[in-house]
């Protein structure tokens, strides 16, 4: 059953805008779900604190229940767009028609007054960081099969949104949180597409960039410059974080005060990488293990254009493809130090260095 969710028949006041939701809701939500306010208010215990499951830029998520039994995440959105009703609407609907095994589906939506509303697919298995650092999280579940699947995933995932989807989205927020995983433990990007419905002053890691210190891209942390290959940054970082076990915010590794990028980077130089493996993954192939760390310094250069395309990462990880290891640099990174910000950005003790010289991240492919 299809239900309008714009405008409340028991308020005069959203008359108004009922009435002007209705007139494109059939044009413009062909494909989604339109809910009411009360029905998600009574699905989600009248948002209560015990039903949330999570919060960000964003807004906050909770767990509901609807009346045919289906449990969703709702989120209610806390940043004020500044669109009017039918240019969200049209936003609402493009992110509805993006499909893919790796993303989490948009099921319906709800907007009445000042209520925006999105209602999601729910991963049963919550968030990856919650899975790897949680306080309930049990690693030793996230043996080598799963991590691998789940840095496959979210690479097809992005490959999918930077290079098949017309137009192209930067997500801007991969990270842990962002990353659901599904009863199987498959990986399921989340809160792609958001940052177009917001004004740029209120993004996707909050309006203070250490909101998400580890993540963020030199060249975006310091100059707002968004490509796609501050996603792959991103990816490269997660990669880290997925087989380590533990969290790129975390500042004091080898009691040096380092990041999670800086340490596994120094044990690569002396030749002491797999100790970033997590312990309590049990058994798995050192030589896919190591792979995968490598693409993560791949991805993690400090230049964006020394970094693959998303579609060259999937190819990277696959054991077919020889990596050309000669070609890596000092990966960059962005640490909140409180310093400014040319004295936060850094590469071991250099300085940045950005170069646009073309090479070879692997044999078989050349880099876009």
């Amino acid at each position: 059953m299809s239900c309008g969710c714009f405008g409340n028949p028991f308020s005069q006041k959203n008359s108004t805008s009922s009435l002007h939701s209705r007139e494109f809701e059939g044009q413009l939500l062909d494909n989604i779900r339109q809910f009411h306010y009360n029905e998600l208010r009574i699905a989600t215990n009248d948002f209560s604190l015990s039903n949330k499951i999570g919060r960000g830029g964003f807004g906050t998520v909770y767990k509901g229940i609807l009346k045919s039994g289906l449990n969703v995440a709702v989120k209610t959105l806390s940043a004020e767009s500044k669109q009017g009703v039918r240019e969200f609407l049209t936003e609402i609907n493009t992110i509805a028609n993006v499909r893919h095994p790796n993303l989490v589906e948009l099921i319906g939506c709800c907007i009445e007054g000042s209520n925006r509303i999105l209602v999601y697919e729910y991963a049963v298995n919550n968030s990856l960081d919650r899975a790897l650092t949680g306080y309930t999280s049990d690693r030793s579940r996230l043996n080598w099969d799963k991590r691998s699947a789940i840095c496959s995933g979210t690479a097809k995932a992005l490959a999918f949104l930077h290079e098949e989807l017309v137009p192209h989205i930067v997500h801007r927020d991969i990270k842990a949180s962002n990353i659901l995983l599904d009863k199987d433990f498959q990986p399921k990007i989340g809160d792609f597409g958001l940052a177009k419905l917001f004004p740029d002053d209120i993004t996707h890691i909050s309006t203070r960039i250490a909101g998400t210190t580890g993540y963020l891209a030199p060249e975006y942390a310091m100059g707002g410059h968004l490509t796609m290959k501050a996603d792959v940054y991103s990816f490269g970082v997660l990669m880290l974080e997925v087989i380590s076990g533990q969290s790129s915010s975390k500042s004091n590794w080898g009691r040096e005060n380092k990041l999670l990028l800086e340490w596994a980077w120094q044990l690569y130089e002396e030749g002491r990488l797999l100790e970033l493996v997590d312990t309590e993954m049990g058994e798995y192939p050192e030589d896919k293990a190591l792979r995968f760390i490598k693409v993560a310094f791949f991805c993690t250069q400090a230049s964006a254009h020394r970094r693959p395309l998303m579609s060259q990462v999937i190819e990277m990880m696959s054991t077919k493809a020889r990596l050309n290891e000669k070609q890596l640099l000092a990966p960059g990174f962005f640490p909140d130090t409180g310093g400014t910000q040319k004295e936060k950005a850094s590469v071991g003790s250099s300085s940045l260095h950005f170069s646009s010289a073309p090479f070879t991240i692997i044999t078989e492919v050349t880099p876009r």
